[in-house]
């Protein structure tokens, strides 16, 4: 629990590095997963030695699938960001938890309890709101952006639980790399990044990539699916903040209106899942 809450706190801070940087989306990309696969790879070495390159050269199918997961959510994460306001994006990966626990209860079978269907119900109805009156198609493409990203990294995390005894540590630097190279023919200025680009770029792929990233495959082993996600929504108040302290940024009213629902949904679930571990703990001491 303590890596997943650790990762969400870096994962809050991609608007903020963001809104750092006057440049496109697919430099960004580029230039944020070469510093965040190269730091990944630096912890696999320094850490295991030649088994963590061998972790890295050698990743099974099970590791592809979850580097190919993880950046098809980065590629989507960044334009989502630029295209439309932060707080939407935080929402809507706020529902992240109730994919998550649906992919499971598909692919793995994990139960899932009448309430998380119930909040999830709730948090999408707080989606509807969201982008039931768009800004604009800049803003509309921003949301469905967000919401592929959403579905990408609730995949993920639950390819993570299923392959748990893989080296998720290596997808995670590959995924890196990859977005690295699929932002090559789209990225408008490789080569114009100033000094003070590429120390905000470093920061934002150490910290806000690398160890963010790195953090949530190894908690994530450790939980339930929908638990995993469900920690990890303490970056949807984190996102907002951030930007509203650097940049004064402020959410719009269907934006308040629809994460009071998604936050009351998880708060909600938090809750009854805390009430019913507490019951079945209770009888089990009888």
């Amino acid at each position: 629990m303590a890596l997943v809450v650790a990762a969400a706190i870096a994962w809050s801070t991609a608007p903020f590095f963001t809104r750092l940087l006057d440049l496109d989306s697919w430099t960004i990309l580029f230039w944020r997963g070469l510093f965040g696969g190269g730091f990944i790879t630096a912890f696999l070495v320094l850490t295991q030695g030649r088994a963590g390159v061998r972790d890295l050269v050698e990743t099974g199918q099970s590791g592809w699938l979850v580097a190919c997961l993880s950046t098809l959510g980065m590629v989507t994460f960044i334009p989502a960001l630029q295209l439309t306001n932060v707080s939407n994006v935080a929402i809507i990966i706020a529902t992240g938890p109730f994919v998550a626990a649906g992919i499971a209860w598909i692919w793995l079978r994990e139960s899932t309890r009448l309430s998380t269907l119930i909040a999830g119900l709730i948090a999408l109805c707080g989606i509807a709101i969201i982008v039931g009156n768009p800004g604009g198609a800049a803003d509309l493409r921003g949301v469905g952006l967000a919401c592929v990203m959403t579905v990408a990294i609730a995949a993920m995390t639950v390819a993570v639980r299923r392959h748990k005894q893989s080296s998720m540590v290596a997808a995670a630097a590959l995924s890196n790399f990859l977005g690295s190279l699929v932002s090559i023919p789209f990225a408008q200025g490789l080569a114009d990044v100033t000094d003070h680009d590429l120390a905000v770029l470093a920061m934002f792929g150490l910290f806000q990539v690398g160890t963010g990233l790195t953090l949530f495959v190894l908690g994530s082993r450790l939980l339930p699916s929908g638990q995993a996600s469900l920690i990890a929504t303490l970056e949807t108040p984190l996102m907002p903040f951030w930007v509203w302290l650097a940049f004064h940024e402020l959410p719009t009213q269907r934006a308040l209106i629809g994460g009071s629902l998604v936050m009351g949904a998880i708060v909600a679930d938090i809750i009854a899942d805390n009430w019913t571990r507490a019951r079945a703990g209770a009888k089990s001491s009888r």
